[in-house]
C-alpha cells in the first residue's frame, strides 16, 4: 500500500508540474501580443479530448470602467455566427421541411437567378453573390434597423462575382440569405429559432442574439485602435449582420 501511495503521488505532483510548466509556456506565448495591461485583450482555452487544460483571461473588458476580463465573459463571436445558421439549416432538412439541394427560388421566388442557386451553394461560400460588406452603400444602412427582406433586398440586385459552383469566395450575403430561409421555413424569427434548438437544448445560457440595448450580464466592449489609442468600436444595427454575424457567446456553455 505505501508503494502505491508513492506511487500515486508521484504522478499527481508530476501531472500538476506538467499542467503548470504547459500554462506557464502559454502564457509566455500568449504575453508576446498583449503586453499591456490595460488594453483591450482576450480570452483563450485550449481543450484536450474535450477538456479544458487551460483557460484564461488577458487584459480589459471595459477601458473605460477599468474591468479586467475573465473568462466568462461574453463577446460578440462575429462571423462565428455562421456555424450555428449551418447548423440550424441542417436541423430543418433533418426535419424534412427543406433540402440543401433545394434552389433558393422555391423560398424566395423573385430571387434573380435564384433557380440556379442552391442551399449548399449558400453553405459552402460558392454561390458568387455579392458579398454585402463589399457594396458602397453599406454605410447608409448600417445604423439602421433593417429586417431580413430588406437586407435581401439591399444586395439581390448586384451584379454576381461568378456563376454559382464555379468556386470558393467568403460570402456575408449567402448567410443572410440562409437566414431568411430559416425564418420562411420554420414560421420563427432566426434568433428564436437558433435559441431554442440550439442554446436552450444545450445548455448555452451565456449565448444571445447580441444588442446594444440589453443589460447582458459579463459583456465585453469592443475597441478599435487607432494611432493615439483606442476607441469604442463603431456603432452597427445588428440587423445588418443578422445571421451573418450577430450573435454573442462566450467559451463556456454553462
Amino acid at each position: 500500500m505505501k508503494n502505491i501511495f508513492l506511487a500515486f503521488s508521484f504522478v499527481c505532483i508530476s501531472n500538476f508540474l506538467f499542467s503548470q510548466h504547459f500554462s506557464e509556456k502559454v502564457d509566455s506565448i500568449i504575453q508576446t501580443k498583449f503586453t499591456e495591461k490595460e488594453c483591450p485583450g482576450g480570452v483563450f482555452l485550449i481543450s484536450q479530448k474535450g477538456k479544458p487544460v487551460y483557460k484564461k483571461a488577458f487584459g480589459l473588458a471595459n477601458l473605460e470602467l477599468n474591468v479586467p476580463l475573465n473568462p466568462d465573459n461574453v463577446f460578440e463571436i462575429g462571423s462565428m455566427t455562421k456555424q450555428f445558421t449551418s447548423v440550424s439549416i441542417l436541423m430543418l432538412e433533418q426535419q424534412g421541411k427543406l433540402k440543401v439541394t433545394d434552389v433558393i427560388s422555391n423560398y424566395i421566388p423573385d430571387y434573380p437567378n435564384g433557380s440556379n442557386i442552391t442551399i449548399h451553394h449558400l453553405l459552402t461560400h460558392t454561390s458568387g453573390i455579392k458579398d454585402f460588406t463589399k457594396i458602397k452603400g453599406l454605410s447608409e444602412i448600417s445604423q439602421k434597423e433593417m429586417t431580413p427582406q430588406m437586407m435581401v433586398d439591399f444586395f439581390k440586385n448586384e451584379p454576381v462575382d461568378f456563376k454559382p459552383g464555379e468556386k470558393f469566395e467568403y460570402n456575408n450575403s449567402g448567410y443572410i440569405i440562409l437566414g431568411y430561409i430559416i425564418e420562411k421555413v420554420s414560421g420563427e424569427t432566426y434568433e428564436d429559432f437558433v435559441r431554442k434548438n440550439i442554446f436552450e437544448k444545450i445548455d448555452m445560457i451565456h449565448s444571445y442574439y447580441a444588442s446594444d440595448r440589453k443589460v447582458i450580464k459579463d459583456r465585453a466592449y469592443g475597441y478599435h485602435k487607432k494611432s493615439n489609442g483606442f476607441v469604442n468600436k463603431s456603432v452597427i444595427s445588428f440587423s445588418v449582420p443578422y445571421a451573418s454575424g450577430s450573435l454573442m457567446s462566450t467559451w463556456t456553455i454553462c
